[in-house]
């Protein structure tokens, strides 16, 4: 649509002359091609296959096939057939029509720009990285492990989740029994009677797996659905939390650290205490494994994520842990054990609080 908007005006622009004629060419089209309109012709033609083809999601705005780069690209240039080279036109100011044409232009590149931003607002790439099959009689299934890549340093390892067919399944039933609309553009792999643990259905469905969720990415209402939040995390917390309470603190700091990583790049709140939940974890795995250091810089996430929230559960302990972990370390810890008084005299924490792992075990996750 923006295509053939452009070439009218390039057309108009070079056969009738600049000003008004751009103005003619221009008017009519933009009213019947408001920026709302644009929006929806987009969403009719479907998430799915705006992004068929592709093995991970990326946004458009770094899609190389996209078809309006080549006319961005010539919209700097003065339009041809006006007599002037480049050169030229830089060392004399532009003719009023040029110049309301290029200006024209550029609100079109604008309007573009936003409209993608729109559409994708964060990159999330998925990978399958590995599909095993695993044999539990009397079940057998095969396990697929994507890599989830988001925004931050390159070096930094991606996070990891892995995943059967039924948990993607019970993901789109459920996503479809709340978002009929949504859901409808977004396809998924069928069940198949027989053949599911050959090489050629397990790599199809890996790479359907990984455009289902790089869809699910791109609509911002499915984005923030609570099933899609449980969907990545609430496995990773669940496990996390087993180990803590059983003693393999290490085991459970790889989780527990997996399960930040996801919530961070995820970008929405996957539950009001998840975060605070998973920080607890770290600290305790982290003062267990005797690195203070790193227990107390979890310890300061998690207060400067509670504010003054009162009364919070999770803040006396952290206050406490704070308190302990900074006079370990030889660091201020005026301020923190201050609040932790004022909440004592106020009768809104017990005396001495409950500690990080006493929550973590009592926590239910659900």
């Amino acid at each position: 649509m923006a295509s053939r908007l452009l070439h009218r005006l390039r057309h108009a622009l070079a056969s009738d002359g600049p000003g008004e004629a751009a103005a003619a060419a221009a008017g009519p089209e933009a009213e019947q091609f408001p920026e709302s309109s644009e929006l929806e012709d987009d969403d009719a033609e479907g998430l799915s296959s705006r992004l068929s083809g592709t093995l991970s999601f990326t946004s458009a705005e770094d899609d190389p096939d996209d078809e309006d780069e080549d006319d961005e690209a010539g919209l700097d240039s003065p339009p041809s057939g006006d007599g002037t080279s480049g050169e030229d036109a830089e060392r004399s100011p532009p003719p009023d029509g040029q110049r309301s044409s290029q200006l024209l232009a550029r609100q079109l590149q604008d309007f573009w720009k936003k409209s993608r931003n729109t559409l994708v607002p964060q990159r999330l790439l998925f990978e399958v990285t590995s599909a095993n099959v695993v044999k539990d009689p009397p079940s057998k299934y095969v396990l697929y492990t994507l890599a989830v890549m988001g925004p931050g340093p390159p070096d930094r390892q991606p996070a990891q989740i892995s995943r059967r067919y039924s948990d993607f399944e019970r993901l789109h039933r459920n996503l479809q029994r709340q978002f009929r609309g949504p859901m409808s553009a977004i396809s998924f792999p069928r069940k198949r009677l027989r053949r599911n643990f050959t090489a050629e259905t397990i790599a199809r469905r890996s790479r359907a797996f990984e455009q289902f969720l790089g869809h699910l990415q791109a609509v911002p209402e499915l984005r923030q659905a609570p099933d899609l939040q449980d969907f990545f995390v609430l496995p990773e917390l669940r496990r996390a939390q087993s180990l803590t309470c059983t003693g393999l603190y290490r085991e459970a700091l790889a989780l527990w650290a997996n399960a930040w990583q996801l919530q961070t790049q995820l970008g929405t709140p996957s539950g009001p205490d998840r975060p605070l939940l998973t920080l607890a974890g770290l600290a305790v795995c982290h003062q267990e494994l005797e690195d203070p250091g790193e227990a107390r810089a979890c310890s300061e996430k998690a207060l400067q994520l509670l504010g003054d929230k009162r009364p919070h559960p999770f803040l006396a302990p952290f206050l406490e842990a704070h308190v302990r972990l900074s006079w370990r370390l030889g660091l201020d810890k005026r301020q923190s054990e201050a609040q932790l008084q004022a909440l004592q005299e106020a009768g809104l924490t017990p005396t001495p609080p409950p500690s990080l792992k006493e929550l973590l075990i009592k926590e239910v996750l659900d």
